[in-house]
């Protein structure tokens, strides 16, 4: 009952050609995999040294020095791997391969005899290993680098990659676990879970998948471990002095028992991932009842309009239900991206389009906010609400940069990025044998074998600057299969046509279920309605009461100071505004822009020196508004932006 129903189309299965997401992936290939290598070996001009690639070679022996950078430096050169991994199956690039290949070599070079694999202990001393897996993340790089080995194999066939990982796994749970004599641990930054998972379904190895279940199942077990551990070896607990003590690390009471998000929000939602992964191997109907319960308090409680994720800069984590402040907000880009994780597994087993409608709102405005239009900047926190100079002056808003980043000490998020929008064709289609999901629209060309027989089907469309999408079907051989089109929860209409003839399109779980005998050249042309709409927030919380959002399909949109001048607290919307849609081919790439009326708190009266005077009623003067899709903010001239606009 909970296995998973479906599994991801390979990215070497879909060619993306559409406007949109096509640029996405070939400024992923052409500009930021380079551009990463280049930070990585800490060659770019005003950015943070990286360290992570001389880590390695000092680790193997090949230079002297010292480790520098994070703890887990490692993984960013894993999630990089992963992102060229993804590349290499939908454009192959010898070159590129060669650098990838060279790079596991480094990695394989600085392998411990028994498998052990962390620069950091390498560098600083063996003897300490596993003796601060709270903080010090071997078990977080484990993860990743199993992550990007297992994508690595996929992509080339190459067990180079994957053997060093295996050979990681095998050393981890010959020293972790309940058994005599070995430590009773578990990972502080949770990832290893999910990717033991990925693991699992490669080398049918057993214990990959137990010592995944290990982690979920002893995690906040009383007597908590984490307490033993800082007892043991003299370690300390930041967060033991905060309200959230270890449920930081949602390691204060066992999983089971959990049905709210807390703690450090990548954290969370990987974890989450982790939970459902072994849920669905293992028939754990427990395990997925509590992943149902932290997902509804996520999405209904705790989740901003962008599907960003984590409220407060403190511990980078949720708060309590309700809070959702939009000029403090941390939102980490990699918050956004695990979310996506965690809501296509849980997608996978249930086949509930509630699940993609959070992965589409966070993708389009939650992550791709993240990374500037020419793929050479980043921003780590996403923010609704931005006064550049209260982000230089307001040390409670210091962690809010009013433009992203070239590169950070920290670089997790960049190469998410680049590994989550490499594989994007495997969130966009997944299948079965009888079955095909579409869950994004893109346009390409997807390749696929259902029932034993080859089909071509070509997916032609505009989204998300509109809501038609034609689909056509080739094949050589009829086929029996259902095609399952997402209506997104945002469209209120829609209209759907198999060669030319309307057939009714009514949801269930939110798809529409086509199932027919497929004939060469029979072609589907879904409509979906994209007007622009405003959306309000539940009253409790605070920050946006008498505030609406403008939404249009599944993108956010925001006043920028570039098109509605400064003091943009000062702009409302009227009650029911006329909007007016434009697409701009030559703005930020091209955007769909909405212009709408609006008016201005008036400042006659307040030319004067006066902070405060007697109240007088409100005064207005009309402005015409335009607003511009979220994701894109501060690509032209740095200036304030807020998503959210009085009414």
């Amino acid at each position: 009952m909970f296995e998973k129903k479906l599994k991801p189309v390979a990215p070497d299965h879909m060619k993306i050609q559409d406007r949109f997401w096509k640029e996405y992936m070939e400024l992923i290939r052409n500009h930021v995999i380079p551009y990463q290598w280049e930070a990585l070996n800490d060659r770019i001009e005003n950015a943070e040294p990286s360290y992570c690639i001389q880590n390695f070679r000092v680790a193997a022996g090949l230079e002297k020095g010292t480790f520098q950078g994070m703890v887990f430096q490692d993984s960013d050169v894993y999630k990089w791997l992963e992102a060229v991994a993804y590349s290499l199956m939908w454009h192959p690039d010898e070159e590129l391969e060669k650098t990838a290949d060279e790079t596991i070599e480094l990695i394989g070079k600085a392998q411990q005899p028994d498998g052990y694999l962390d620069t950091y202990y390498i560098i600083n001393g063996l003897e300490k290993r596993f003796t601060n897996l709270m903080d010090h993340h071997e078990l977080y790089c484990l993860g990743h680098m199993t992550e990007a080995a297992v994508a690595y194999y996929k992509a080339t066939g190459k067990r180079r990659f994957l053997d060093i990982a295996i050979g990681y796994a095998d050393c981890v749970y010959d020293h972790l676990g309940m058994e005599d004599g070995k430590i009773p641990g578990y990972p502080g930054h949770e990832v290893a879970e999910m990717a033991l998972c990925a693991l699992y379904d490669i080398t049918k190895d057993e214990k990959h998948l137990k010592l995944a279940k290990y982690f979920i199942d002893q995690r906040g077990q009383q007597p908590l471990f984490f307490d033993q551990e800082c007892e043991k070896n003299g370690n300390k607990c930041f967060w033991d002095d905060t309200y959230m003590q270890k449920q930081y690390y949602q390691a204060g009471k066992p999983v089971r028992d959990q049905d709210k998000a807390e703690g450090h929000a990548v954290r969370a939602v990987y974890l989450y991932s982790g939970m459902a992964e072994v849920a669905a191997r293992t028939e754990d109907q427990e395990l997925f009842a509590a992943c149902e319960k932290l997902w509804e308090n996520i999405v209904n409680r705790q989740m901003y309009v962008t599907g960003a994720i984590g409220a407060t800069e403190h511990g980078e984590a949720f708060t309590f239900d309700y809070d959702l402040p939009n000029d403090t907000v941390y939102g980490e880009t990699c918050a956004a991206i695990g979310l996506i994780f965690f809501a296509r597994r849980m997608f996978e087993i249930t086949k509930d389009g509630k699940y993609a409608d959070v992965m589409e709102r966070a993708l389009y405005n939650g992550v791709i906010s993240g990374m500037s239009l020419d793929g050479k900047s980043f921003f780590y926190v996403n923010p609704l609400e931005v006064v550049p100079e209260a982000c230089e002056k307001d040390y409670h808003k210091r962690h809010v940069k009013p433009v992203r980043q070239k590169w950070f000490g920290c670089a997790c998020c960049p190469p998410n990025i680049a590994r989550l929008l490499s594989s994007l064709a495997g969130y966009a289609f997944e299948e079965n044998e009888h079955e095909l999901y579409v869950n994004l629209y893109t346009g390409g060309v997807l390749n696929t074998r259902k029932n034993g027989r080859e089909n071509q089907i070509t997916f032609e469309t505009d989204y998300p600057w509109n809501g038609q999408v034609k689909i056509t079907i080739e094949n050589q051989e009829d086929t029996e299969f259902t095609l399952a089109l997402r209506i997104p929860g945002w469209c209120s209409s829609c209209s759907l046509k198999i060669n030319g003839e309307e057939v009714e399109a009514v949801p269930e779980k939110g798809y529409v279920l086509l199932n027919k005998v497929w004939k060469n050249e029979d072609n589907i042309l879904l409509e979906m309605d994209m007007p622009v709409r405003l959306v309000e927030a539940n009253p409790k919380v605070r920050e946006d009461i008498g505030k609406a959002a403008v939404m249009r399909g599944p993108l956010v949109y925001c006043l920028e100071e570039a098109d509605n001048g400064p003091q943009l607290q000062q702009i409302y919307l009227k009650e029911e505004p006329k909007f007016c849609t434009e697409f701009q081919p030559e703005l930020l790439k091209g955007v769909v822009t909405i212009k709408a009326e609006g008016k201005r708190v008036s400042s006659h009266g307040w030319e004067g020196e006066g902070l405060y005077r007697t109240y007088t009623g409100k005064q207005f003067e009309d402005a015409e508004l335009k607003f511009i899709p979220y994701y894109a903010w501060t690509n032209r001239t740095p200036g304030e932006m807020a998503v959210w606009v009085r009414v």
